[in-house]
């Protein structure tokens, strides 16, 4: 197969435009970009809850529907998509477990006609563009509103002593083991039968408060049956703690290499309430979610958090510049961390200096030395371009291809690419390298359960023209992250210096392979 590479562009003339469009932007800005880097996580969550459009749509248009996306979060520089596949106890994949989604099909229960299977069909996409998936699932909640009818074999209508209603919906009992082994068997299918790269949860353990303002207490009966006289918000603490260590344990047991992440609520605690808390006055994860985020991240129960920081910089009761901080020198640098951005506010919010908040923002998460990317929610104002945030990222602040965040980058990796040379295919041509004898990129059959960490799955290409300095280090030098062991040779001028190095499954980079350089 061969890949064109979707930022060939930046190498030739249009890199130098770009280049003088950023000299002219910076002069109109209050103060120097921050340089975008080689190594930044650059996801974007893709939500179906709430959404129609998946629903109104046959099977056919709904992958056309997806492709698209792909492309333009592909050209906004994301590197990762979040995609949403469990959001109320249902599947947006083939499941032996779950029902299929209303949010696909308009009726939980109602497979699409003809099946498809939306999970495997993104993986795909994803993986075709050099992209990771993650599968974002919501591990309590069973319905999001009240009107909805459950079908008769549900596990909530078989079982109801293990779930409780609040707010006019349906969530399992945190406090059982069964249910805790039941969300376990789920994802543990899912890693098993699919080759995602990472299970992402999202910020909803035990309920946010109702829409009255009433706080949750709903569950008087299991700590009634299991509280053994613990303060029911450390028992409650408790039986959040233990589905996270669980899942953990069950991932890596699966497959060692595919990422466990979490995105909680923005406020880990307030500082009047902790010494250790944010310099903030809001709801609070510890207090009213009965999540205890950093206990996650000390104990390696999580490899990554991308903590919501949807409010705008300096706003009074969560300010996410102080709040980005904090987290920066509170999360462990065992776990990655990333900020997860409102895309909608950022571009609605005036900004000293700025046209909004979007530059602010992503210099502040380049600064600051422990945080390694953002992730933008949601996706879909960035593929509909909303007030020309796709088009800021893609000709600037995330111009440049980037490659995720590396895993034990301090241990293993694979081994460097062999036989780069020039050639032909399709009519075109090429520069090709030999596939390693352990890849398991796009194509492969084996998803991976009987593979290992330093399995390739993806290259990165290198472009430098005849004088410059090779130096793989430079983002500018990336033209392609890529499946295909062949990108087009787009009219390079002799003496141009081709490097090729492999990405394992945990991101981690081989050394450079051979210099080819163009005749």
């Amino acid at each position: 197969m061969l890949y064109f590479p979707r930022y060939h562009f930046m190498k030739t003339i249009s890199r130098i435009i770009c280049m003088l469009a950023l000299a002219l932007a910076a002069v109109m800005q209050s103060s120097a970009q921050e340089p975008a880097p080689k190594r930044e996580f650059r996801g974007a969550w893709l939500q179906v809850i709430g959404q129609s459009q998946y629903m109104n749509k046959t099977p056919e248009q709904c992958r056309a529907y997806i492709a698209g996306l792909l492309d333009k979060l592909q050209e906004a520089g994301c590197n990762a998509v979040i995609f949403q596949v469990r959001p109320t106890a249902d599947a947006l994949y083939i499941s032996s477990i779950e029902p299929w989604s209303k949010w696909l099909t308009g009726k939980r229960g109602k497979a699409p006609d003809p099946v498809w299977d939306p999970l495997a069909f993104i993986i795909d996409e994803a993986h075709k563009r050099g992209m990771e998936l993650h599968a974002w699932l919501n591990p309590y909640r069973v319905t999001s509103d009240s009107r909805e009818t459950l079908p008769a074999d549900h596990i909530s209508r078989k079982h109801p002593e293990r779930f409780f209603r609040f707010d006019n919906k349906i969530f399992f009992d945190p406090a059982y083991q069964e249910n805790r082994d039941y969300i376990s068997d789920v994802i543990a299918d899912i890693v098993t039968r699919y080759d995602v790269d990472a299970i992402h949860l999202d910020d909803y353990f035990y309920p946010y408060p109702g829409a009255n303002g009433q706080r949750f207490d709903g569950d008087g009966a299991s700590y009634a049956k299991f509280g053994n006289g613990m303060n029911k918000g450390d028992w409650r603490r408790d039986n959040v703690n233990k589905l996270v260590e669980q899942l953990h344990a069950r991932i890596k047991s699966v497959k060692p290499w595919v990422r466990f992440g979490i995105s909680p609520f923005g406020i880990w605690r307030n500082k009047r309430n902790d010494p250790r808390g944010s310099e903030s006055s809001g709801l609070q994860n510890y207090d009213d979610l009965y999540a205890d985020i950093l206990l996650w991240a000390e104990k390696g129960w999580v490899d990554y958090l991308t903590p919501q920081l949807y409010w705008s910089l300096d706003k009074k009761v969560a300010p996410s510049r102080g709040l980005a901080k904090w987290w920066n020198d509170n999360v462990p640098e065992t776990c990655y961390l990333y900020v997860g951005q409102n895309t909608q506010g950022t571009m609605d919010t005036p900004c000293a200096g700025y046209r909004n908040e979007l530059q602010a923002k992503i210099d502040l998460s380049r600064r600051l030395k422990n945080i390694g990317g953002n992730a933008w929610y949601h996706g879909y104002w960035v593929t509909g371009n909303y007030k020309g945030v796709l088009d800021e990222l893609s000709s600037n602040f995330q111009r440049t291809l980037a490659l995720p965040s590396a895993y034990k980058e301090e241990k293993g990796g694979p081994q460097p690419i062999t036989g780069l040379r020039t050639g032909k295919m399709d009519g075109n041509n090429v520069i090709t390298w030999d596939i390693p004898a352990n890849f398991h990129g796009y194509g492969s059959k084996d998803i991976g359960v009987k593979g290992k960490e330093d399995d390739v799955v993806k290259y990165v290409v290198y472009e430098f023209f005849k004088g410059e300095t090779v130096d793989t280090s430079d983002p500018e030098a990336i033209i392609a992250v890529t499946p295909y062991n062949a990108v087009r040779l787009d009219n390079a001028e002799p003496g141009t210096t081709f490097i090729v190095t492999a990405l394992d499954r945990l991101n981690r980079e081989s050394v450079p392979s051979r210099k080819l350089i163009i005749k």
